[in-house]
């Protein structure tokens, strides 16, 4: 009988159920990233029932990125240590659980506390629900496809809760935004405990970095808000500057306390390694571009074409499709033949070239002519590059690290994410007040003062989608400078049956062990 290729080999000891365990690992992703979006749309009607002033208001938001954003690294090395699946499942009881004392707040610090909580139980759930996908499909060509599904709910989540959120907000109420976490979080919780098996030997069993923990979760925390605070205060101002300053001091202290220790919180081999690194960096500086574009093109379809939020999350669909088929259909169909630099470099263009096209809004811009077409390149081009690039930032980690490394992808998001929307809406706000001074004269009567306001507005718009085309562009350069122009070994081995190192994606000699 002829020797099975590593390829077979893998699958054969693959569990036999990873398949079913991806409906409910995608599932527990998309709450996740539907969430932000939702809470967002919902935020001015929640804000007029509970009473909640105008300075106060933007701890809906901070509560939850504090708490996701600061415990990330935490709750992937938690995974690592108790087990990603029952990590998973305790991160969706309790993120269920805050999301329903979200919905029945009675008060503003109720929901706030409730924000908090669904950051921590998130901060737990996000790095267990990657590292589950890294552990059970350990052949490439597998790994590419649930890649894709999960690159394209990644991308694609937040225009969705866009639709979903203006749904639920114009149809039912503000809190159905927070209670329809419930059954995505049951359905999930439940097929979980029933399909999803982990390999033993995945399991971490060195112990906890304690002072990694705290050093790195508050110098997280203080970067965090210092974004969050510069998006409403100058960024001269006293506070925001000392917390971008004792972040510096707090993650540098973290940087040596993870190089001297035995069992860091973070291996410092999972960030040095080029590719990964490159993914990393690849991927926050493309989420800078991407939160800040979903926020001025929602304002821009919302506050100047005044399209209603449900049909603003329709008008978001283009975007949505195109990077479902590019995650799907282009990244994950081309991973396992092509180097990771000529996918992800590309992709990125192509996503740049989509953001050029908006820095030509109008008040009059045609949606079909301009906007759609945007979208459609957006979708692709960003569809196509953050489906290898999710795959890379894991690829051939110990399995012992996979939630840690799982993590290090959501903490390069949350952060690309704080600062995307904090430095581009500086821009834009900037901007638009320099136009507005430019042009007073220009403005006759109370027409004239709203058009001009306006034209003011778009105007920001366009100077910040310039930023996110340079921060995008940048972006694709270092994925084409830092990423190998060669396959990933575990691609490698799924094309031409060759094994790996004995890190994630080899090809396994022996069946796995499976424990419940």
């Amino acid at each position: 009988m002829p020797p099975q290729s590593d390829s077979s080999q893998t699958r054969a000891g693959a569990d036999p159920r990873r398949w079913q365990a991806l409906i409910f690992i995608a599932l527990a992703q998309l709450m996740v990233v539907l969430d932000g979006t939702i809470v967002n749309i919902a935020l001015p009607s929640a804000q007029l029932d509970l009473g909640i002033s105008d300075g106060n208001r933007q701890w809906v938001i901070t509560a939850y990125a504090l708490a996701f954003g600061g415990l990330l690294l935490f709750g992937g090395r938690v995974a690592d240590l108790w087990g990603r699946r029952r990590a998973f499942v305790i991160g969706l009881i309790g993120f269920a659980a805050a999301s329903a004392l979200g919905g029945a707040a009675q008060g503003e610090l109720m929901l706030f506390a409730a924000r908090a909580l669904q950051g921590v139980f998130g901060a737990l759930l996000a790095p267990a629900a990657l590292s589950l996908l890294s552990i059970l499909f350990t052949d490439a060509k597998e790994r590419a496809k649930a890649f894709g599904v999960f690159g394209a709910i990644a991308g694609a989540g937040a225009a969705v809760g866009l639709l979903l959120g203006g749904a639920l907000t114009e149809y039912l109420d503000w809190r159905w935004t927070f209670y329809v976490n419930i059954p995505f979080a049951a359905v999930a919780a439940i097929g979980a405990i029933a399909v999803i098996r982990e390999p033993v030997e995945s399991r971490n069993r060195s112990t906890l970095d304690v002072p990694g923990v705290i050093l790195g979760s508050l110098g997280l925390v203080a970067l965090v808000y210092g974004f969050a605070r510069a998006e409403h205060e100058e960024w001269t101002e006293s506070v925001t500057v000392a917390m971008f300053v004792l972040s510096a001091v707090l993650l540098a202290a973290f940087v040596i306390v993870e190089s001297r220790v035995k069992s860091p919180l973070l291996p410092l081999r999972v960030i040095t390694d080029r590719n990964r690194g490159g993914a990393y960096l690849s991927l926050g500086l493309a989420v800078i571009a991407m939160f800040g574009l979903f926020l001025f093109l929602t304002f821009y379809l919302q506050v100047v074409r005044g399209y209603s939020p449900i049909k603003t999350g329709f008008a978001f669909m283009p975007m949505v499709i195109a990077m479902v088929i590019g995650s799907t259909q282009i990244g994950a169909k081309l991973v396992t033949r092509v180097p990771p630099r000529y996918l992800m470099a590309p992709g990125l263009a192509v996503g740049a070239l989509g953001m050029l096209l908006l820095t030509q809004l109008s008040l009059d811009t045609s949606y079909w002519g301009v906007v759609v077409p945007a979208q459609v390149l957006l979708g692709l081009g960003l569809g196509t590059a953050f489906m290898p690039g999710m795959s890379l930032a894991i690829d051939r980690v110990k399995p012992t690290d996979a939630g840690v490394a799982s993590a290090m992808v959501n903490v390069s998001q949350q952060v690309g994410g704080a600062i995307g929307t904090a430095l581009l809406n500086t821009i834009a706000a900037s901007a638009t007040a320099s136009y507005l001074t430019a042009h007073a004269s220009d403005a006759t009567g109370e027409g004239g003062q709203t058009v001009l306001q306006y034209e003011a507005m778009v105007h920001g718009y366009n100077e910040a989608i310039w930023w996110g085309f340079a921060i995008v562009m940048a972006a694709a350069v270092i994925a084409f400078v830092l990423l190998s122009g060669r396959r990933s070994e575990s691609d490698a081995a799924a094309a031409g049956g060759e094994g790996t190192d004995g890190e994630l994606g080899k090809s396994a000699d022996a069946v796995p062990v499976m424990v419940h």
